[in-house]
């Protein structure tokens, strides 16, 4: 018997863990060896996942940082310059990777809650000359983490590629929450995935399964970055116990990312009432609320949540995350606010 008590985990979407059926289909799934290519499972969900998004080929990776690195190492050389927005995961989260493992600078855009606009992209281009390294490659992440979960509108995104395309830069779309993007949009991943060159996304956030994400693009394009995860580390073996987890993933718990959306956006318009705390629940598109919090500090409130079994992360100096996600439920959001309104209140009185 399990005496625990229950915490509602509002940390990442990261934090799920497989449902019962995915364990099910993990033990059933059929191996072989990944870096030979003859892994059933895994091809398998290469397959389907590059036909979902519309493009020649995908493989199959550990994570979605590797994912995005891989990309950016397989479209440019060392010295090359890449743009991104500033707060975007692939500059901000991913421990210095560009530079470090791909060599490249990465020129940072202004973005509002993470989107860039085309002449935001014109702007940073500077003329062919020696004394500048030469632009390669556009990265868009959609949806947003730091902008709180933003959807990008798909004339934005195609405005985007048309003035990358004027310059002959290549795109690459960090699509972690793709899927996030596309059920609260309305716009098939496919049509999103059809500006860019290479898209990545990720199985284990949203879609719930324990490991792994792909990277989508030409049959040349894979083929090049076959072996850059070969190189970082990612050759896997038996990658199809794996590879089943992702693909009940994707064939189960993509439409139900609607109640994760639903739940987020209860939740913010509760913070919203409370005191001490601003939000405009409007700009909760998806899944992740970010708000901020003048009754106390950060860190005082993200501990004593914590203590009452609520737990959230500090995202700034005077900012929490909250992310809903496949462990948690409509019931539960009702029970963080009370809690999260007895702290608060708490620490009105405190002071």
């Amino acid at each position: 018997m399990n005496d625990a008590p229950h915490v509602i985990d509002l940390r990442s979407d990261t934090i799920t863990q497989p449902t019962p059926a995915m364990r099910e289909a993990i033990a059933r799934a059929e191996v072989g060896d990944d870096v030979f290519g003859d892994d059933p499972t895994v091809n398998r969900l290469e397959a389907e996942t590059a036909a979902l998004l519309g493009k020649e080929a995908a493989v199959f990776m550990p994570s979605g940082a590797m994912a995005n690195q891989v990309a950016v190492r397989a479209h440019t050389e060392a010295g090359d310059e890449i743009l991104v927005e500033g707060s975007a995961h692939l500059y901000y989260y991913e421990s210095g990777a560009p530079a470090a493992l791909a060599g490249v600078i990465c020129r940072c855009l202004t973005g509002n809650r993470g989107l860039f606009t085309a002449a935001d992209v014109e702007a940073a281009l500077r003329p062919a000359n020696v004394h500048f390294a030469p632009t390669k490659l556009v990265c868009v992440e959609n949806t947003h983490n730091r902008g709180g979960g933003s959807v990008w509108p798909l004339a934005q995104i195609a405005e985007v590629a048309a003035a990358a395309r004027r310059h002959n830069l290549r795109l690459h779309l960090d699509g972690a929450r793709l899927w996030n993007a596309s059920v609260a949009s309305g716009v098939p991943e496919r049509d999103y995935a059809a500006h860019f060159d290479s898209v990545s996304v990720c199985f284990s956030k949203g879609l719930g399964a324990p490991v792994g994400s792909a990277l989508t693009g030409t049959r040349e394009f894979i083929g090049r970055a076959r072996r850059f995860r070969k190189m970082y580390g990612g050759g896997m073996r038996q990658a199809g116990i794996l590879a089943a987890a992702a693909l009940y993933a994707l064939e189960h718990h993509r439409q139900r990312l609607a109640e994760d959306h639903a739940n987020a956006r209860l939740l913010a318009e509760g913070l919203a009432r409370l005191p001490g705390i601003e939000l405009d629940p409007a700009l909760v598109e998806t899944n992740i609320v970010i708000f901020r919090v003048r009754a106390m500090p950060v860190a005082q409130l993200v501990e004593r949540l914590n203590q009452r079994g609520v737990w959230m992360l500090a995202a700034g100096p005077d900012t929490v995350r909250a992310v809903t996600n496949l462990m948690v439920t409509r019931a539960d959001m009702a029970v963080a606010l009370a809690v999260c309104g007895e702290v608060l209140g708490a620490g009105k009185r405190d002071a």
